[in-house]
Order: structure tokens, then sequence, then C-alpha cells
């Protein structure tokens, strides 16, 4: 299992359900403008605002992500019904407030920042994990309402050990920072994907029936000579393990931290 780092916990971006303000956020900086782009020691600038003199106070930068959506037919209203993704810059630190603009200092830098918004910084819970113990390949069926792998950071559409990922339930549904999901993937997505179905459809020599199933019921095609696949009959198998970084009312930001197979963008997930 792969312990969360600091960079893990304040660069995995977030998912809000609300486009956050951008009254603050970075103008400019030391060489402006030949420098558009800054990391961590830069000095950069600030817009005027009421500060007291003298004062000094933290800044968490972050960019929102404009997501497109080509390989899940229903992820992009997934994304949107759970609210507006944002990448994390990284902090900065106002420094001094004599002049009609306030001059700050990158103090942690996740990537390069550009003229973005930022919000006033927040201490994250530190995230130790468990002692490793049994991943169960094939769960049982429960009753727990569907949650989503709904989009990763950096755009991943295939995530391993360390990968982070935003799902589509928060602390709203009793979601908390270090709470385990595992990751399911369901028979059926692999059937309804165009290239991962090829296999599926090769068998028996390409002779089949027409469908008779509607997509995620189960059944998959019926042979002309031959049986009735049925997917719902199979184990449900677990893919990997992920520990949940961060919250927010609708989402949460979580990191795998264990990984038997690739994760999928689309993958199901449910709370230990």
């Amino acid at each position: 299992m792969r312990q969360p780092t600091y960079a893990d916990e304040y660069c995995a971006g977030f998912i809000n359900k609300d486009v956050l303000p951008n009254a603050n956020y970075v103008i400019g900086g030391l060489d402006s403008p030949n420098t558009s782009k800054f990391v961590l020691g830069d000095p950069v600038y600030w817009p005027a605002r009421a500060y007291a003199t003298g004062s000094s106070s933290r800044w968490c930068v972050s960019s929102r992500i404009r997501t497109k959506t080509l390989h899940l037919r229903d992820k992009t209203s997934l994304v949107k019904a759970t609210g507006h993704a944002y990448a994390e810059l990284g902090r900065i630190k106002v420094l001094d407030t004599r002049n009609h603009t306030p001059v700050a200092l990158v103090e942690y830098s996740c990537e390069p920042m550009v003229r973005r918004h930022a919000n006033p910084f927040a201490e994250k819970t530190h995230v130790t994990l468990r002692e490793a113990g049994r991943l169960d390949r094939f769960l049982l069926r429960t009753a727990r309402p569907p949650v989503r792998l709904v989009l990763a950071r950096d755009f991943d559409t295939f995530l391993g050990m360390g990968s982070k990922v935003f799902v589509n339930v928060g602390a709203n549904q009793g979601v908390k920072v270090g709470d385990y999901f595992r990751a399911v993937r369901p028979y059926w997505l692999d059937r309804d994907d165009e290239v991962d179905s090829l296999s599926l459809r090769a068998f028996g020599g390409g002779r089949y029936a027409k469908e008779s199933a509607v997509a995620g019921a189960g059944i998959v095609r019926q042979e002309r000579k031959g049986p009735v696949i049925h997917m719902s009959d199979y184990p449900r198998r677990s893919g990997g393990e992920m520990v949940v970084l961060s919250v927010t009312p609708t989402s949460s930001t979580a990191m795998v931290i264990f990984a038997l197979e690739d994760l999928h963008l689309g993958d199901f997930a449910e709370m230990e």
C-alpha cells in the first residue's frame, strides 16, 4: 500500500459543487510580462486588497479544469452533476502590503502557476494508512448506492498506484478524510465498450442472435448455437483500494493505494 505524501494531499485537486469565487488571483510577478508562470520561491503580485500593513496570509492557488469526455457515454452528465473540477497549483504567502499591489511569495508549488484565482489556505488532515490487510477480490453484492470514478487528475483514464481520482459522493453522504473505497468493475462495462467487447463478440465465430438485453441488465448475446451468457451471475470483481484525501459536501478526492489491475475512469466504487 502506498502511503500518501504531502504532495499527494495538497496537489490532488477536487470537485466543488459551485464555481469558486475569483476575487483574489495572481496578476503577475517580478519578471512580468516576460515571465507568465511562477514556481517555488518566485515573488508574485496580488490585486490591491484591504490588507493591514505588515500582515501576512496564505492562499491556495487553483485552476478550474475544463473537462471534455469522449470515452464514456454517460460521463459528461456525470461530471456536470457532481460539480466543477479544480487543479491545485500551490500555495502563496503575502509578504508586503505597503504598495498598491501587495507582494506574495510562492512557498509551495505543485506545478507552474499562471494567472489563476486563489482562496484562503486551510491545513488538510494528514492521512495515515491502516495496517495492510487482505483485499477481497470477489465481493458480495450489497444494497449500497453506486459510486462512480468520475474524473482523474491530469485527465488520466487508466489509474494505478498513486493516481488521484474524484468520486461523486462527499460529506453529505457521510464520507470523511481517511475513509476507504474499493474499486468495482461490473462485467457489463467491458461488454459495452467498443474495444473490450471484441473478444466477446468473436465467441462462436460471430454468429449471434439479436441482443435481447438492455445495457447493464446482465444478458449479453444469445448465440444461435450455444448458451445464453448471464454476466449478472458472475462474481463482482474488485480491482483496487483507495483512501480519501479530501472531501467537499458532494464529492471526494481519493488516491489509489493498492491496485491489482488498471482501474478505469467510470468504474464503480463502494465505501468499506
